[in-house]
């Protein structure tokens, strides 16, 4: 949102349905978010010239697929291209086809089957909903009954994919594509644990940093070669194009990269620092890869400067969130010189005054500097100013990289 309200070529900017900290920057509309016709008859009232589809729910959904036929240039996957986040087992199809180096994995729809694989693997264990689950369907863990437990809650509703786990550093590359043509975007690297020293549950993601000084200075072209251009290519031949940003989740392993999974769109917290750094103008970008020109397009350019992002989140987050807390220190903490707030689960209080917890993941707080120990520093200036009763946040993000 905030890259698209700094881009000099977008004139107006509408979020549906929003929440309370984009309202206080930008109109927001009421939507169902999951109900492709209401999106794409909202997008025809506001005579929108581009929609851009954020979450997963909506695209697998078929929003993008109602936008689009409606008219409207809409950038985001069809539902059926959108089955590369949707599914994990189609996306090891996809990869498998494509040649795409990834982990080696079983599908499973029993509980005996699980735990043959987790045998055949051995620890660690990497159990994966086979479907949407909100950033919490993955579980990577030496305790075999904790594998077997997720997997049970699984099966309940479909099946689970069980994998070997890949050895090495993790790194997130987003890449952008018309159905054609991809670009890569600078590489990240997320946080995925809830606790300090990557201890704890797997969360949706705690903090992120980028650029990463100790990453191949080639990777962003090794992903288009090796991962992103097959994957397109396979997706066209298969008669479902994709087009939108197709998120490659990596790890640099002493066999070479291999995909851990892939998503059909932006991701907190990658996505802030990311954009923190990109010096063109988001909106044409966007713009060019709904309407099959991204190929036509200048190199992106990039900001020397360091960004670090650091989430807070609820109380009793990921395995129980508890929501409702009051937010203060906000409007201090977006004064903190080259620091952001940007809003996730939060919402208007009740009684009409403040603002509130909505979620489990709350907030990020985005700083930005020459290095990254500099936007470390303004970083956590800021979250420090942020008040939620019993929130929490990680105190070690990018600090091994910013001490490097």
């Amino acid at each position: 949102m905030r890259a698209l309200l700094d881009d000099p070529g977008v004139g107006r900017v509408v979020a549906a349905p929003g929440n309370a900290g984009i309202a206080l920057v930008a109109p927001v509309e009421p939507v169902e978010a999951t109900d492709p016709d209401a999106v794409a008859a909202l997008a025809l009232r506001l005579g929108a010239d581009l929609v851009v589809v954020g979450p997963e729910a909506p695209l697998v959904a078929g929003v993008a697929d109602a936008v689009r036929a409606a008219g409207v240039a809409c950038f985001g996957p069809s539902a059926d291209a959108a089955r590369l986040e949707g599914s994990k087992a189609f996306a090891k199809e996809v990869m498998a086809a494509a040649a795409v180096p990834t982990a080696m994995a079983h599908l499973c729809t029993t509980e005996d089957e699980v735990a043959a694989a987790l045998d055949a693997f051995g620890a660690p264990h990497v159990v994966k909903d086979d479907g949407l689950a909100a950033g919490k369907g993955v579980v990577v863990t030496d305790d075999r009954e904790a594998a077997l437990a997720h997997a049970r809650a699984c099966l309940a509703h479909g099946p689970v994919v069980v994998e070997e786990f890949l050895d090495g550093p993790e790194v997130s590359v987003f890449c952008l594509t018309d159905g054609a043509s991809v670009v890569a975007l600078a590489p990240a690297q997320d946080f995925k644990r809830a606790l300090d020293g990557d201890e704890g549950p797997n969360t949706g993601g705690m903090g992120a940093y980028s650029p990463l000084p100790w990453a191949p200075g080639d990777l962003p072209g090794l992903v288009v070669e090796r991962i992103a251009q097959p994957v397109v290519d396979e997706m066209a031949r298969r008669g479902t194009p994709f087009s939108g940003v197709l998120y490659c989740g990596l790890a640099l392993t002493s066999r070479g990269v291999r995909v851990i999974e892939f998503n059909a769109r932006f991701g907190d917290p990658e996505t802030q620092v990311v954009l923190a750094r990109l010096a063109t103008p988001l909106g044409g970008v966007l713009d060019a890869c709904a309407r099959g020109t991204l190929g036509d397009q200048p190199a992106l350019r990039w900001r020397p400067d360091a960004a670090v992002t650091v989430v807070v989140a609820a109380p009793g987050y990921p395995e129980a969130p508890v929501t409702g807390g009051a937010l203060r220190g906000l409007d201090d903490a977006g004064a903190v010189a080259g620091a952001a707030v940007l809003h996730a689960g939060t919402a208007p209080a009740p009684d009409g005054t403040g603002i509130v917890s909505s979620g489990g993941r709350v907030l990020s707080v985005v700083g930005v500097g020459a290095d990254l120990a500099a936007a470390r520093a303004v970083a956590y200036e800021a979250v420090g100013l942020v008040d939620l009763e019993g929130g929490r946040f990680r105190r070690d993000i990018a600090l091994t990289a910013a001490q490097a």
